[in-house]
């Protein structure tokens, strides 16, 4: 008996940047007004990366508003960008673990 299976489709890796509003116990600095994340997250497409960041994100008590796609690795090296080797590292790290990880954030104040 054969199964009738689709194949996986590969991962990548999307850089994203998601601006976060406040919200009781987000754990952002007592007069930030918000924050923006940057974040390399794993998904099949960029529109899965989002949807992947943004559901871990709400379950750490943030309050996603936006979300800015910049590509993969490979579209972001063809547009003329370097990429460090310990933001390379990051990327290798969200692949292999096929998850998010924010890699810095930015507090915002009025």
């Amino acid at each position: 008996m054969t199964e009738d299976r689709k194949p996986r489709r590969a991962q990548d890796v999307y850089t994203l940047v998601v601006e976060v509003g406040r919200k009781s116990g987000d754990g952002l600095p007592d007069k930030a007004t918000g924050a923006a994340l940057l974040c390399y997250a794993s998904g099949v497409d960029e529109a899965e990366a989002v949807r992947e960041t943004v559901a871990i994100l709400k379950q750490a008590d943030l309050a996603p508003l936006d979300v800015t796609g910049h590509g993969t690795r490979a579209e972001r090296e063809a547009a003329g960008e370097e990429i460090s080797e310990d933001e390379a590292a990051l990327m290798q790290r969200a692949a292999d673990e096929n998850s998010v990880i924010v890699a810095q954030m930015t507090a915002f104040y009025d």
